[in-house]
């Protein structure tokens, strides 16, 4: 799997707002919380861990790189299993399998004649 070292800027949007909790004036007066959303995937990823706007906009964009590579291998896997239950869907059963199913059908078969009833 191919791994993106960098996000395209023209995808992002960047928000920037009040963060909560603690830190004190710093906190309620600067905007510190980083929002950023990116276009493509209509991931959202919000930070507000540091009382730094800079360091807390490094880590959103590592978030998002993290999420967006979460997702692609999420539907990397998920093609990989679609395409493996169909060929598991198509594969021919070997002989002597098949010969052993028709032996439990056919035994099958002969159990639900047994049930009939018997008319005098």
């Amino acid at each position: 799997m191919k791994h993106s070292k960098t996000l395209n800027e023209a995808h992002l949007e960047e928000e920037f707002s009040l963060a909560s909790g603690p830190g004190g004036q710093h906190v309620n007066k600067v905007s510190t919380k980083v929002t950023l959303y990116h276009r493509p995937s209509g991931l959202r990823v919000s930070v507000q861990s540091s009382r730094s706007q800079a360091m807390n906009r490094k880590l959103a964009r590592a978030r998002l790189m993290e999420l967006i590579q979460d997702e692609k291998d999420r539907q990397f896997k998920e093609a990989r299993s679609k395409r493996e239950k169909r060929r598991r869907q198509t594969a021919r059963r070997p002989r002597m399998i098949k010969e052993q199913i028709l032996k439990e059908k056919r035994k099958r078969s002969e159990t639900k004649q047994l049930r009939t009833r018997i008319t005098e």
